[in-house]
């Protein structure tokens, strides 16, 4: 099983995460987030990305060290000078949320932080659930989620459409 914790992983991955890599490195993305626990979510570490696919950095972050956090980000030079940053703070699962976005080089990059251990964030179960699916499923059933993925369809959604599931988001969890 990879170690999804650490992005070492990514070096001997296919191009895209190979050029993943290359990105979070020379920004020192998770150098700068160390403290935060970070871990990269999503599909482009179960090579299920598309075109525009972004890297998921989600963190784990105490409210009460926010202005601590957004400091470290804005002050780590990790994102570019004229990049166009948004910040939100969205409800998500019941918990307040940090939702970053930029762009750094050819990557759309999210930087997500709750109040919860990073192992324990949905985006990752979510991800190690998947993982652990196309690794079952094989070769043929991640096509056809990479398929669903081009014509507009949501991650686990297109997992749901797929493993029939009435509630894609909360079943995923139970695997």
């Amino acid at each position: 099983m990879i170690d999804f914790t650490k992005i070492d992983y990514l070096k001997d991955g296919n191009e895209r995460q190979k050029r993943a890599f290359e990105v979070l490195t020379k920004y020192r993305i998770f150098k700068v987030l160390e403290f935060y626990s970070p871990i990269l979510a999503g599909t482009i570490p179960i090579e299920i990305d598309i075109e525009g696919s972004d890297l998921d950095i989600i963190c784990e972050l105490d409210f009460k060290f926010e202005e601590d956090f957004l400091d470290d980000i804005a002050f780590s030079k990790m994102i570019p000078f004229k990049a166009d940053v948004k910040v939100e703070y969205p409800i998500i699962d019941g918990e307040t949320s940090i939702v970053i976005n930029f762009i750094l080089e050819e990557f759309p990059i999210e930087i997500f932080a709750q109040n919860k251990p990073t192992t324990q964030q949905n985006a990752y179960l979510h991800m190690i659930a998947e993982h652990k699916i196309l690794q079952e499923k094989g070769e043929d059933f991640k096509q056809k989620i990479i398929e669903l993925k081009k014509k507009g369809i949501k991650t686990e959604p297109a997992f749901g459409m797929l493993l029939n599931l009435e509630n894609s988001y909360e079943d995923l969890l139970k695997f």
